[in-house]
This record gives structure tokens, sequence and C-alpha cells, in this order.
């Protein structure tokens, strides 16, 4: 058989149509992923991808293997699972947006590992949920609407959006359209969210581009809490 790592890059390369993606999902660059694709093409003698400028499409030949490679992997990845029921010690991995990670499980913990001294909790800042049948994650925390696969959901509330700022800045606000005349401030993942609370409160708004963005939730929020937005 040629080595493993190749096929796995191959099959995520394949699921994903993309070197990038697949380089995310593996932990490793884009080049190493070409790399060991095209270890596998030479083993083959044969392509399995057209590469042009747009991305990367299948050759019929990668069509026709992706399917069972992608049902091997998965359940791999779940006979993993099942050797983690066997560890010395319980940990529970679980996976959160950075901005549910970071404000609301993190000071969760104290009183976690005071209920159960024996458990080992383990948190990663994930921007998307993870998918089961592959990574090694017990539980997950995601705005979603839908279920990731190989899981089970429930909801745990509704997202509810409305701006906030510092009291300071809230004294200077009497309406809704007093917002036109203050700095935004969103995140990177969720630049829509001030033209959907806009146009609940039947207002055309300020465009968001003359406002500040930042690449985590927790910073725009510590930027509104000194006030430096809205």
């Amino acid at each position: 058989m040629p080595p493993l790592n190749t096929l796995r890059a191959f099959e995520a390369a394949a699921r994903q149509e993309s070197f990038a993606k697949a380089a995310d999902e593996l932990g490793v660059t884009p080049a190493a992923v070409s790399h060991q694709v095209k270890a596998l093409e030479a083993w083959l003698g044969s392509s399995l991808f057209v590469r042009h400028a747009q991305g990367l499409h299948l050759t019929e030949a990668g069509r026709a293997a992706l399917p069972a490679f992608s049902t091997a992997f998965d359940a791999m990845g779940l006979a993993v699972q099942e050797l983690r029921i066997w560890a010395p010690r319980p940990q529970v991995s679980i996976a959160a947006l950075p901005s549910i990670a970071q404000l609301w499980l993190a000071p969760c913990l104290p009183a976690l590992r005071a209920a159960l001294p024996a458990l080992r909790p383990s948190i990663h800042a994930l921007e998307e949920p993870p998918d089961f049948r592959r990574e090694p994650f017990d539980l997950a925390i995601f705005l979603t609407r839908h279920a990731p696969g190989g899981s089970r959901a429930f909801k745990l509330c509704d997202d509810v959006i409305f701006p906030v700022c510092a009291p300071a800045l809230a004294r200077q606000l009497k309406t809704p359209a007093d917002l036109s005349s203050q700095l935004l401030l969103w995140d990177t993942t969720w630049t829509g969210d001030w033209s959907l609370w806009f146009e609940a409160a039947g207002l055309k708004g300020p465009s968001i581009e003359s406002g500040s963005e930042f690449s985590l939730y927790s910073m725009a929020l510590q930027a509104a809490v000194d006030g430096a937005g809205v």
C-alpha cells in the first residue's frame, strides 16, 4: 500500500476540492498536501486531480475512489474514538467557537473541576464545528442551524443580536438612529450582524466600512468595553 499520509491527503483534498482547505483540516501546509497527492499519483501512474486557477477538479479515477476512502477514514476515526474510552483518566475534549470558549466556557472550568475532580477537560477554539467521525472531540458548542455529521445535537438557546457599548457612551444614545454617529465595531465572522439588526429596527444604518473590524469576537467586545465604539 502507499503511505497512509498520502491517502489522507488525497481524501481530504478530494472531499474539500482544495489543497488549502485540506491543509487546514490536516494541520499541515498546502504544499505538503500537494506533495503527498503527487506522490500518490506517481505510485498510481495516473492523475487524480485536474489543477487550474479556479481550484481542483477530480479526474474520473479520483471520483471513483473518493467514496470508499471517505468511508474507510470515517470508520478509522470511530475506531480511534473507541480506543479513547479506555484511557486511564477520563478526559472530555470540547470544541467551541473562540468567543464561546474564551468568554463563556473558560470561566465555567473551576466549577466543573470542583464538581468532577478526576475529569480532565480540554477546550479547543475552532471556527467551524468538527466532524465527530474524524476529530477526537466529545462535545461541541457552536452557533449553527444543522448538526455536523456523526453527532447528536440539542439547542442550548437562541442567538439574540443587540448592540452593546460602555455605560458612558450609552448615555449619549437615545434612539437607534443615534448609532449613525457612532463608530461601529464588528467581528470578521459576523459581518452581517449590523445589517440584520438595522433591518429589524427599521433603519438604514451606516456602512460598517467606516467602523472597525476585529478578527476575534472577544477583541471587538473589549473595544466596546473600553469605550471605542458600539
